[in-house]
């Protein structure tokens, strides 16, 4: 029991074990994550299907894909400052009700329009939910592992897109495109109870938010595994900020580059990572395999991204985490120029599927894992959020431009060889954030910088 001291909040957490309710929040956290990529990755595996059932040209269902991405903006850039505002907690659970119940409604669509408008709506609750799961852990995980415990959440994203993926094939067959879209929607309407029960809210932003002792210690404690006396001063130590508002922060001296920096990182990651979950399974079935092949192969993508998100969250705490997501973005590069070159009958399909997944997947997810130590408590979830908000305008174009290349001929090969230049890009932008100050330290301690 501790009594009659001022504690700072990120201090406390870095020196102490890491508490068993820590590891329950990343297993909580990583749940909802499965939820959200089963949700995002689920129009790529049933989109083969609608457009045969509704006789629509793969352009106009371009329309349908890009919808949840342009919803993904909506929701990721209203979400941030609202947490920030009103907390973690609330916001991420009525983000993953939105999701959850509107997903279900895009099974009983009618045409490609009534599905665009349910697919924009289901967006706004998937890109609300991504950003509060991200912050909530970052700011529970202590520093000298926190890259590996957010990149082990995040793999759920993966997971949970590999997984739609094997039901989608498992479900197609027997029960149609529909039965997949409601399958996607309940797992998330089963995680509400769970969220209400067992989500802590930040301890960091009820101390910035001038919140009473007594509830932060509650909280703290509890996850931390901790009794305090009551007495105690909880604080969130941070540099001097010149606006207390979180947008304004983002763009002010320290922080503008980074942010520039992240966003062009994040929508050059996401224009390659969504054209190809959503495009790659038609490509395949164009090449002439089946559906079922079509989408086994596209799941490897997300299998290899799980694994490769774990290895990056691994060497980004024990060396500079830039460097190491850059390396993991220019291996993105290189696989899906070598999956250009053997193209979609090669019996070696599957194993550059995963390999580009290992490297896409696993930069993408590392990069949220860098981001929210390089901004303040005040506007951690806005510097996420909008990270994300502003880098889904790449999702959008890349699920866009890949029914659009379709639709004047070009072929899998083509496709897969222009996705290089995407890649290398956000190696390059990564690496130029460390030109930025960091709110707190991205490495262990006793590392050089």
């Amino acid at each position: 029991m501790t009594s009659g001291k001022t504690i700072d909040i990120k201090s406390f957490i870095d020196e102490r074990p890491i508490s068993a309710y820590q590891w329950l929040l990343v297993a909580l956290c990583c749940l909802v994550v499965v939820a959200d990529g089963m949700d995002v990755a689920i129009m790529g595996f049933v989109a083969p299907s609608i457009i045969h059932d509704w006789a629509i040209s793969r352009p106009a269902f371009g329309l349908v894909m890009s919808a949840a991405p342009i919803g993904l903006v909506i929701g990721a850039l209203a979400a941030g400052p609202s947490a920030d505002r009103f907390g973690r907690k609330p916001v991420l659970i009525l983000s993953v009700f939105f999701f959850g119940i509107l997903t279900i409604a895009t099974a009983h669509a009618a045409s490609p329009v009534q599905m665009a408008v349910l697919r924009l709506l289901t967006g706004i609750g998937l890109g609300a939910a991504m950003p509060n799961t991200t912050t909530l852990l970052a700011e529970y995980a202590p520093q000298r592992k926190r890259a590996l415990m957010i990149t082990l959440m995040f793999t759920g994203f993966n997971l949970g897109s590999a997984l739609i993926g094997f039901v989608a094939g498992w479900l197609i067959p027997v029960h149609g495109w529909r039965a997949v879209l409601v399958f996607g929607g309940a797992l998330p309407l089963v995680l509400i109870p769970l969220q209400v029960w067992l989500l802590p809210e930040s301890a960091r932003l009820l101390a910035v938010r001038g919140a009473q002792p007594a509830r932060i210690g509650q909280v703290l404690g509890r996850v931390c595994g901790m009794r305090f006396s009551g007495n105690e001063v909880f604080v969130s130590n941070e540099p001097p900020l010149p606006t207390r508002k979180p947008i304004g922060v983002l763009f002010s001296q320290g922080y503008g580059f980074m942010t520039v920096m992240l966003w062009v990182t994040y929508f050059m990651g996401l224009l390659v990572i969504y054209l190809l979950t959503g495009w790659l399974p038609t490509l395949i079935k164009d090449a002439g395999l089946s559906v079922t092949t079509a989408a086994n192969v596209t799941a490897m993508f997300q299998i290899g991204g799980t694994i490769g998100a774990i290895a990056v969250g691994w060497l980004m705490d024990k060396v500079r985490p830039a460097p190491v997501i850059g390396a993991a973005y220019l291996g993105g590069a290189v696989c899906v120029l070598g999956l250009a070159w053997i193209g979609a009958l090669s019996s070696s399909l599957a194993l550059l599927v995963f390999a580009a997944g290992f490297c896409m997947s696993g930069a993408q997810t590392g990069l949220n894992a860098y981001a929210p130590g390089r901004y303040p408590t005040v506007a951690r979830a806005t510097g996420v959020s909008w990270m994300l908000g502003m880098g889904r305008f790449g999702s959008i174009f890349g699920s866009a431009v890949g029914g659009a290349l379709l639709g004047i001929g070009w072929e899998f090969g083509a496709i897969l060889a222009m996705l290089a230049v995407p890649a290398t890009l956000a190696a390059i932008a990564i690496v130029l954030t460390q030109r930025a100050r960091a709110v707190e330290p991205t490495v262990q301690a006793n590392t050089a910088h």
